[in-house]
């Protein structure tokens, strides 16, 4: 009995969770409808009075890129703005011999007139952070943007962002992400879908009340004395983005997140390159929840409301764990159901919880339906969609629960890049691609145990209780089955 209290109160706590984690998205989704209704204008520079144009510094931070440089030069040497007011920074961490190709193609883009330089480093500590952290001592740029190696912004990115700085308490202007291989494979679309709801729901819905958002690493511009003044950039966590971002905003710093700037960008193709950057993006989200939740308690600027929207958005990464919890519990919880017939009521209000899952299929509906539209068929395609994405983001729980504890007890390591492939097509080969990391992790051993667990929990549905079986969690035991055999047979074969 000891065994089921304790599995019992455990599960009743990681389902409370996702349920308030699901009514802030209820409540974001909710600052995402109202603020459609506001007409979002920006002042504007006169781009042909020199006297008028700020001076940008654009910052492309690169490290080992043999697939994509090439195409990121090439694309950044077509931004529309005025080169006397335009300096770019690569700031070439590579130890591979990119290093010597960027540098002459950097050479032919100067003879164009532009004002481009390759900065390189001995000692890469700081990782990322080190990089632009450098860089900005000798940037010339009042105004700092920044894009990642596989970001291809439009040339007239710089004049539809640049404008919103005529609000001098705006520190930060972030674009959207678009997605140039969104329908690639299957994990590219399931990438792609939860990124448009980060990028829809959460940042449009936090930041139209003002609420804490976040720099996403790329495709956006700072303010320069915004960075400083915010204690500049630090390495200390894995996402120096997000921390920056909340020591910015804990000073006062407004942000500006426009929904209607997208800047295409690569997602990765295999599962390897997305467990990559899913482990850095979750475990530095746990990092900056342990760096930034006593100073965001503690500050007297900022309402209530904000700060518990803030301490969840920094908790979103702690989600998966208490995902996996749910997960693997509810196979001692079928068998607790069935033994224990005087803990019915529980299970009756237990039942309640299932409504999270009804709240993020209307929240996940409404991003999708911006961007395919509404109509029958769209909305049969999204439930197929929806059902397989929280299959494979379960599958993925164990790897980014991993990820989590790893932030919150403080354990380092190191920056691990997304490795970039400049494929489009599946007739294109990527196999060839130098930067993919070889060998199978032990957690993709457990990850197919689990795939096994959930099989057993979906038997468990025939023989459990005495008339014919309970199949209440059967569907949930499926997906997780599917879920965890995805990422373990994927891991094993490498494809995406």
């Amino acid at each position: 009995m000891i065994f089921a209290t304790l599995t019992i109160i455990v599960y009743t706590i990681s389902l409370v969770l996702i349920f308030m984690y699901a009514l802030a998205q209820l409540n974001l989704l909710f600052n995402y409808l109202s603020s459609k209704k506001k007409i979002d204008k920006s002042e504007t520079f006169d781009f042909s009075n020199p006297d008028e144009v700020p001076y940008v510094t654009i910052q492309l931070p690169v490290y080992n890129e043999m697939y994509v440089m090439e195409r990121l030069l090439d694309n950044i040497a077509l931004i529309d703005y005025p080169k006397e007011k335009l300096e770019i920074q690569v700031l070439d961490d590579s130890t591979d011999e990119t290093v010597k190709t960027t540098f002459e193609q950097i050479e032919k883009l100067k003879q164009t007139g532009l004002d481009i330089k390759q900065i390189t480093r001995t000692d890469r500590s700081g990782f990322k952070a080190g990089a632009l952290k450098e860089g900005l001592k000798i940037a010339k740029g009042e105004f700092i943007a920044i894009f990642d190696s596989d970001f291809l912004p439009k040339n007239d990115w710089l004049k539809r962002t640049i404008p919103y700085f005529k609000n001098e308490k705006i520190g930060v202007v972030q674009t959207r992400w678009g997605h140039l291989n969104r329908n690639y494979s299957l994990l590219t679309k399931i990438q792609a879908f939860a990124l448009d709801a980060h990028f829809t729901l959460e940042q449009v819905g936090r930041n139209s009340k003002g609420h804490f958002i976040n720099f996403n690493g790329t495709a956006g511009v700072w303010r320069k004395s915004c960075i400083i003044d915010a204690g500049n950039w630090e390495g200390d966590t894995l996402t120096e983005d997000l921390d920056l971002s909340y020591r910015a905003q804990l000073k006062n710093w407004k942000f500006k997140y426009l929904e209607d700037v997208e800047t295409p960008a690569e997602l990765p193709i295999i599962i390897s390159a997305a467990r990559s950057q899913q482990f850095r993006w979750n475990k530095g989200g746990a990092e900056n929840f342990r760096k930034m939740l006593l100073r965001l308690i503690k500050n007297e600027n900022i309402s209530t409301k904000t700060k518990v929207h803030g301490i969840l958005h920094l908790l979103n990464s702690t989600m998966f764990l208490n995902v996996l919890i749910v997960a693997v519990l509810s196979i001692p919880m079928l068998y607790i159901k069935n033994e224990y017939a005087h803990l019915k009521p529980y299970f009756y209000v237990m039942s309640f919880f299932v409504i999270s899952t009804v709240i993020f299929f209307v929240c996940y509906w409404i991003m999708y339906k911006n961007i395919y539209g509404s109509g029958i068929k769209n909305f049969i395609k999204y439930i197929v969609m929806f059902f397989t994405f929280f299959s494979i983001a379960m599958g993925f729980s164990l790897h980014n629960s991993i990820a989590v504890l790893e932030g919150h007890f403080g354990k380092k390591s190191e920056f691990i890049r997304t490795p970039k492939f400049n494929v489009n097509s599946l007739k294109e080969s990527w196999k060839g691609n130098k930067y993919i990391k070889k060998g199978i992790s032990l957690n993709v051993i457990f990850e197919g145990l689990l795939m096994l667990y959930f099989a057993f929990g979906m038997y468990s549905a025939f023989i459990v209780g005495n008339q014919g079986g309970d199949f209440g969690l059967f569907p949930f035991h499926l997906m997780l089955f599917l879920g965890f055999g995805y990422v373990f047979m994927s891991s094993l074969t490498s494809k995406a």
